[in-house]
């Protein structure tokens, strides 16, 4: 069950105090409180776990402060979708708002590799009104000889070029927590010039320690990417983690599934569950086809088989798109046979602008026939 308290409720009033000490005697029942800051207004939601079958909606719905009561029906308790719940399925971040009414293109570089190549993306991204990017510092690999990624080292320029071209939010894969740290430090001697999400990779997605650790910070929002070879229940689950310890600000990747019946792409391409995540959580939905693709292959249409995945997510609902580009595919350190070519970014904008126009009039289409 879930307490939504009335907004900017504070902490050291009596009702708030006297409701905190209701809980705490009923039985068998324990709280969780989890606060929410937003532009205009804080939210505190109080999680009661225990067997609370036997609690009156009504008679805790008249608790001091309380604004409504969620009864919980699904397994994801922080971000699931539960039966009456109006609670946002949006979040702002430095400017942004994300949520699953919204649509943000993240292309980037999948490895920082030079200062120059940073700069050629990001002046591209503001030449076509772009204000998000994806740039890998820290990069789990396969091969312990493979690149791994320049680190700390990059963030400063990065931070800076980033600042320069007016972009607001940086997705960044993070493996260890020592990452969060040194991405916070050189965001504070760079003078704070953009944002970064943390991005939670495929591998990492049932390191629960990692998850644990990335939900109690609160600064910056997490894009946790669905495990590459477990279950959508059990990717769920991994984002539940965040949430748990605290951080609600998640968004739900799907990049693809191992295994070679998604042959000759590189995965399995799993975008047609945009909308059952959509349906199931309140978390917005990213997609990532240069993953699920992983090569330069084109329809006789002459169109990116990496095009083709990208409009059917977009025409399911997706959110989100995290996409590889390079402007020299041929001297890229990670990844460089699935970017694509800086020259293909605007024929990429407006491919998804016309699956978005499909999108928005299928839903039109829906609600029309709903109120039939």
């Amino acid at each position: 069950m879930i307490l939504v308290l009335v907004p900017d409720i504070r902490l050291d009033s009596p009702e708030y105090k006297q409701l905190l000490a209701y809980l705490a005697n009923l039985p068998g029942i324990s709280t969780r409180v989890h606060t929410e800051v937003g532009v205009e207004q804080s939210l505190i939601e109080v999680y009661l776990i225990g067997n609370t079958k036997t609690l009156s909606i009504e008679d805790i719905s008249n608790l001091p402060c309380v604004d409504r009561v969620v009864r919980i029906s699904e397994e994801y308790r922080v971000l699931g979708r539960h039966r009456n719940d109006d609670r946002p399925t949006h979040f702002e971040y430095n400017g942004i708002r994300f949520g699953q009414d919204t649509l943000h293109v993240f292309a980037g570089l999948c490895a920082v590799d030079t200062l120059e190549h940073v700069e050629m993306m990001m002046k591209v991204l503001s030449d076509h009104g772009q204000v998000c990017t994806r740039m890998g510092a820290y990069k789990p690999r396969t091969s312990p000889y493979s690149f791994q990624g320049h680190g700390k080292a990059c963030l400063p320029y990065v931070f800076d070029l980033a600042g320069k071209y007016g972009i607001k939010v940086i997705a960044m894969e993070v493996t260890h927590e020592s990452h969060v740290e040194e991405i916070r430090e050189a965001l504070h001697q760079t003078g704070d010039p953009t944002g970064v999400m943390l991005q939670i990779g495929t591998r990492n997605t049932q390191n629960f320690e990692l998850l644990k650790i990335v939900g109690r910070q609160q600064d910056f929002p997490v894009l946790i990417k669905r495990g590459f070879g477990i279950t959508l229940d059990e990717s769920l689950n991994a984002a539940e983690y965040l949430a748990s310890e605290g951080n609600r600000k998640v968004i739900f990747g799907l990049r693809g599934m191992k295994t070679n019946m998604g042959d000759p792409h590189r995965n399995f391409v799993d975008f047609a569950q945009v909308p059952v995540v959509k349906r199931l959580t309140r978390m917005p939905v990213c997609i990532d086809p240069s993953h699920s693709v992983g090569a330069r292959a084109q329809s006789p249409e002459g169109i990116l088989d990496m095009m083709h995945v990208t409009a059917q997510g977009v025409i399911a609902g997706a959110n989100m798109i995290l996409a590889d580009f390079h402007p020299v595919p041929g001297k890229a350190l990670v990844d460089g046979p699935q970017a694509m070519l800086i020259k293909e970014f605007p024929h990429f904008l407006e491919d998804i602008r016309i699956a978005r126009e499909a999108y928005q009039q299928r839903t039109a289409l829906a609600e029309h026939y709903r109120e039939v």
